[in-house]
């Protein structure tokens, strides 16, 4: 009993010098959380004593844990350019100035400068796309999902939307195209089997109840051996013949001609276009090298029913999106294509990786072992399925440490790798030549034991 009437009162503790400057409504609820423990163990026989110095510095911790950003800086080392995990696409610096500059004053969002009156905020994206594109409107939701999702409830609500069988997609997350469908309203009319789907399924399966025609990208699968499938030009024919909506879900759609003979699965949006398609949809922060959104392209008519569907409302974005994905679609109408980063890497050749390897091994080869090694990647993100891009990556070994450990204490410093054939790599088509010094001090601490295992 004596111990109990020796615990602090709150506002005693809590009014130390050494709390100064903290938000004193968390320091009190931290506080009388810990001496609540503190009362609990006394009366529990585990203590005989009480340590006030203990008791600030668990309040202290505490107080540290709970207010640092949960959301931190990496290193992505991984080689995986589009890393889901890993946040996808890196935004160029310069146009995240030009959003910050407009996020942080007032702006034109939903206000015509010319016309002195109410605007429509998704006229500043359209200009650019446009003219990109050749399309005759776009629409931006916040995600690629968002636009499958409302493409689908506003056309094929109560209707029949057909699909291929080999296109019925699950993506991370459990997202699947069925259960998509059948929350949107949308009756799903499969057609073809797993692995081949012909032109006459297509044919066969409109009738009068039937709304659109719709492709689905492959985004994390690719089907091989005795396969087919139908291309979406001749999707698009077949729709128009029969007055239905044609739509191609691209899920990671890329504007420009990758490298690497990627584009002979991975079709561009704008090779797509020269189609005439009535509604297409893809991601923003995947090959587009952009922040995360939805884009629909398609059709003036379609797009501006779209428009009017109340459930934009909940899937609309915001002024620094929009800001973002202008200077990101200008970048790739200018052909500045090292003024996107996910794009930067992809196009960055082996030689130059080469280059960048050498440098962090020169300044870490008398501390470690490492060896400079040509090996391969996948670009990720549910993009370019089971195609894998050459890669240079420096095989790590620090003391007698095996590539789990190494990892484990990489990791715990927020630089991610990969292992590979049973040895730690990272992977320079994802690191950032400014990132080269962080990760040869982190290394030099681990070899010379100053950081935490």
């Amino acid at each position: 009993m004596i111990l109990l009437k020796s615990i602090p009162k709150v506002d005693k503790f809590i009014s130390q010098e050494v709390f100064k400057g903290m938000a004193i409504p968390l320091i009190t609820t931290i506080s009388k959380k810990v001496l609540q423990n503190l009362r609990e163990n006394i009366l529990n026989k585990e203590i005989d004593e009480i340590n006030e110095v203990e008791l600030i510095k668990k309040v202290k911790n505490e107080y540290e844990r709970i207010t640092k950003p949960s959301l931190q800086k990496v290193i992505n080392a991984t080689g995986v350019i589009v890393h889901t995990n890993l946040g996808r696409s890196l935004i160029n610096e310069n146009a995240f100035n030009k959003a910050k500059d407009v996020a942080t004053s007032y702006n034109n969002l939903e206000y015509d400068l010319q016309k002195g009156k109410r605007g429509e905020r998704y006229a500043h994206i359209s200009k650019i796309i446009c003219q990109t594109l050749g399309c005759e409107d776009v629409l931006i939701v916040n995600n690629n999902a968002s636009a499958v999702f409302l493409i689908l409830n506003t056309f094929a609500k109560n209707k029949e939307a057909v699909v291929s069988r080999g296109e019925l997609v699950e993506i991370g997350g459990s997202f699947r195209v069925p259960d998509v469908m059948s929350n949107s309203g949308a009756i799903l009319k499969e057609i073809g089997t797993t692995n081949k789907t012909h032109l006459r399924d297509y044919e066969n399966a409109i009738n009068e109840n039937t709304a659109m025609l719709m492709k689905v990208h492959k985004s994390n699968y690719s089907i091989e051996g005795f396969t087919s499938e139908v291309d979406f030009e001749e999707i698009v024919d077949v729709a128009k013949q029969n007055n239905v909506i044609d739509y191609y879900d691209m899920g990671s759609g890329h504007l420009i001609d990758l490298p690497y003979g990627l584009d002979e699965s991975e079709p561009s949006v704008s090779n797509i276009m020269k189609y005439n398609p009535s509604l297409l949809s893809f991601s923003g922060d995947k090959l587009l090298g952009s922040v995360q959104a939805g884009i629909i392209v398609g059709k003036k008519e379609l797009i501006s029913k779209l428009k009017k569907n109340q459930l934009l409302r909940m899937l609309r974005v915001d002024k620094i999106t929009l800001a973002l994905l202008e200077e990101n679609i200008k970048s790739i109408l200018l052909g500045k294509i090292d003024d996107i980063p996910t794009l930067k890497m992809l196009f960055t050749s082996t030689k130059e990786l080469e280059e960048n390897a050498n440098i962090l091994k020169v300044e870490i080869d008398n501390i470690c072992k490492c060896e400079i090694i040509h090996t391969k990647t996948v670009i990720g993100g549910g993009t370019t399925p089971n195609r894998k891009i050459p890669t240079v990556a420096l095989a790590l070994k620090i003391k007698d440490y095996k590539p789990n450990k190494i990892e484990k204490l990489l990791r715990a410093n927020n630089i991610v790798g990969r292992i590979e054939d049973e040895k730690y790599l990272l992977d320079f088509r994802t690191i950032q030549i400014n990132d080269i010094k962080k990760i040869e001090n982190c290394i030099k601490e681990l070899v010379n034991g100053s950081s935490n295992e």
